[in-house]
């Protein structure tokens, strides 16, 4: 079973930066990848960066060049750092795990407010 806890998240000034962090307990699952989203009230979640266990990353256009997603495997924590935020980045982000041989796993949230 995979658990996972997300920090990080706040209320923050437009162009400002904050990171979040995701530890995952796994059982002694190895993780493939590690990555977040986000979601806005009526709207689908949106992936944003992924990583590979092989540091292999991947970002939505919409965060390209202002995030960046690191790993610490011997830690199965993941970090996205956010930089230059806007207040249409303003949403609940949810870490993820995708385990070899498993399904990808979401965590509960931790909300980002991006607010003057």
């Amino acid at each position: 079973q995979v658990q996972l806890v997300e920090s990080g998240g706040g209320l923050v000034q437009p162009g400002t930066s904050l990171t979040l962090s995701c530890t995952a307990s796994t059982s002694g699952l190895i993780l493939y990848e590690m990555g977040w989203g986000r979601q806005t009230p009526g709207k689908e979640r949106e992936i944003l960066a992924r990583i590979t266990d092989g540091r292999v990353t991947a970002y939505a256009d919409s965060v390209k060049g202002r995030f960046t997603i690191t790993r610490d495997n011997a830690r199965n924590t993941a970090y996205l750092q956010m930089s230059d935020l806007k207040p249409e980045d303003t949403a609940v982000y949810f870490c993820h795990v995708t385990p070899y041989r498993g399904e990808r796993i979401w965590g509960q949230g931790t909300q980002v407010t991006v607010s003057a």
